[in-house]
Order: C-alpha cells, then sequence, then structure tokens
C-alpha cells in the first residue's frame, strides 16, 4: 500500500484499545489533519455509566449528531491536500446502539438515523485494533478517567465482540486488524515504525498484524 496515496485512515477500536493515541501519532507521523472524537463534550457520558439503562438513549443520540457534525466536511475530502487521520468511523454508531440501548429506544434510534442519513466518504484504510478484555480494562484503569472507572470486564467483552461482528461484515475498505495486547506505540516508537512498515507492505483488503510479527 502506498502511504503516499492515503488521503483518509481511520483508527478504530473499544475502549482502551489506544485509537486515540495511535491516531495523534499516524497523524504525526504523515502530517495529517487529525478529526478524533470528543467524548468530553457529551454531557450524558459520564451520568450513561454510573447509570447505563437510564442514559443510554441520550448519550447515544448525542454521539450520534456529533459524530454526523464531524465527517460532514470530509465529503469534499477529495479536495484536501493533506491526509486525514481519524479515531473512529461512523459506521460503528448503530454498533453501540444495538449494544445498550433498550429496544423501544432502538427502534426510535435507527427511525432517527434513518432520516438524518449521515454520510462519510469512504477510508483508504482502516486500522481495527484489538486487546484481550484485560488489557482493555487495564488500560481503562490505568488512565484514570473517574466516569470510565464504572467500566466493567463484561461490557468491555461484549463491546469487543460487536466490534468482531461489525468488521466481519464491513467491506468498505481495506481493514489492517492490530492486535495491540504485546504494542506500545506511545513508548516504544519501534513499534509504530513496524505498524507503518506493515501498512507500507500491505497488499490485500483484510491482513493481519500482532506481537508475533515483531519478532
Amino acid at each position: 500500500m502506498d502511504l503516499t496515496g492515503l488521503r483518509y485512515v481511520v483508527v478504530e477500536g473499544p475502549i482502551g484499545v489506544g485509537k486515540t493515541s495511535l491516531a495523534r501519532l499516524l497523524g504525526e507521523r504523515l502530517g495529517a489533519e487529525l478529526l478524533l472524537e470528543a467524548p468530553a463534550d457529551n454531557p450524558f457520558l459520564a451520568r450513561f455509566y454510573a447509570e447505563p439503562s437510564r442514559y443510554a438513549l441520550p448519550t447515544q443520540l448525542n454521539f450520534l449528531f456529533q459524530r454526523a457534525d464531524q465527517v460532514k466536511h470530509l465529503a469534499q475530502l477529495s479536495l484536501f491536500q493533506r491526509v486525514v487521520v481519524a479515531d473512529f468511523m461512523l459506521d460503528k454508531d448503530p454498533l453501540f446502539a444495538e449494544l445498550t440501548l433498550a429496544e423501544d429506544e432502538l427502534a426510535l434510534y435507527r427511525r432517527l438515523y434513518a432520516h438524518l442519513q449521515p454520510q462519510s466518504p469512504r477510508p483508504d484504510l482502516v486500522l481495527a485494533l484489538q486487546a484481550s478484555s484485560d488489557t482493555l480494562l487495564a488500560r481503562v484503569r490505568q488512565r484514570g478517567i473517574r466516569y470510565e472507572q464504572a467500566v466493567g470486564a463484561d461490557y468491555l467483552v461484549r463491546l469487543s465482540d460487536a466490534y468482531v461482528r461489525l468488521f466481519h461484515r464491513y467491506d468498505a475498505a481495506p481493514v489492517l486488524f492490530v492486535n495491540t495486547d504485546g504494542l506500545n506505540f506511545v513508548d516504544n516508537p519501534d513499534h509504530l515504525d513496524l505498524l507503518v512498515q506493515r501498512i507500507a507492505q500491505m497488499r490485500g483488503s483484510r491482513e493481519f498484524f500482532n506481537v508475533d510479527a515483531i519478532g
């Protein structure tokens, strides 16, 4: 894969997998514009973690409108002179809705989603980050965001499984699955170098990179 030809790269994965950190580092490496989620701007998120059943719907709808607004300008991506690196893809919004909403709330969400019809350009590459639930939980605890401390292992398992299902059927762009259990892109620049090399070596539409590839 020709890195100089990349215009839109998405880094995705469950909470705690390191997608925002990697997006920042990769964006710096590629001289890219960053498109990052802003969970701190969602006024319902902390309340959702404390009372999921009560605040799931407003949390989800807030994220839906936020993400839709963020990708609006990507409709003119071909006019950009710089690559864009994002730490989310719009396709994952229904994933969280299906995971957190009650049946009647999910029906309402789907009606709103269909009415809104949010659109974003096809990525040139998706980096699908993965990690064990133990690794995810440890990273969530380590970063110390207060309201995230209510996240449990069961939720992380269900979320990881939902991402597996999402990417099992996803075929809109090439996907590089990255097992991050043994990787530390922030503290070990060599790991970022190896990932960039692996991206450059991609020839297929679905490939894998894990700690075994480091040797």
